[in-house]
């Protein structure tokens, strides 16, 4: 089995080689939980908005991982953020294969992926480059609460 801490640290040299990253984007990785968010989304203490992947021991096990966007507690107006994001984003969402909207307490998106570590690192940088292109409607709802 192969070291999720070093995929997710691949993972991390690679986004931070993208284009699009600058100094307003941010990563949280814990090794086996990644966040990536930008620096106005209220994610200081991984409560706020971002994009998420974690593969620990019950993923492992089940052999598949998720995807996820949410916008916790941190959010400010949290539902309302949610519900106008989902208003200006959802259509855009579902259109992507595998990904459900949902809406309801901090989730906003998710797609599970099944856990093969062949191109791993390729298939999260595809995953959250695809996210990231979520980035002017999180913003522009955040300028209008």
């Amino acid at each position: 089995m192969k070291d999720v801490k070093s995929v997710f640290r691949n993972f991390e040299k690679k986004i931070r080689q993208a284009s699009w990253f600058d100094d307003s984007w941010d990563i949280y990785n814990r090794g086996d939980y990644f966040q990536l968010y930008k620096t106005n989304w209220f994610n200081e203490n991984q409560g706020g908005i971002h994009f998420e992947t974690f593969i620990e021991a019950p993923q492992l096990k089940q052999k598949e991982f998720p995807i996820c966007m949410h916008a916790e507690e941190d959010c400010p107006a949290q539902q309302e953020f949610i519900d106008k994001f989902l208003d200006i984003e959802g259509k855009r969402i579902k259109s992507w294969k595998g990904y459900q909207t949902i809406g309801k307490g901090y989730h906003i998106c998710k797609r599970t992926l099944p856990l093969n570590f062949k191109n791993l690192e390729q298939r999260l940088y595809e995953e959250f480059n695809r996210l990231r292109q979520l980035e002017a409607g999180v913003d522009s709802v955040l300028r209008s609460i």
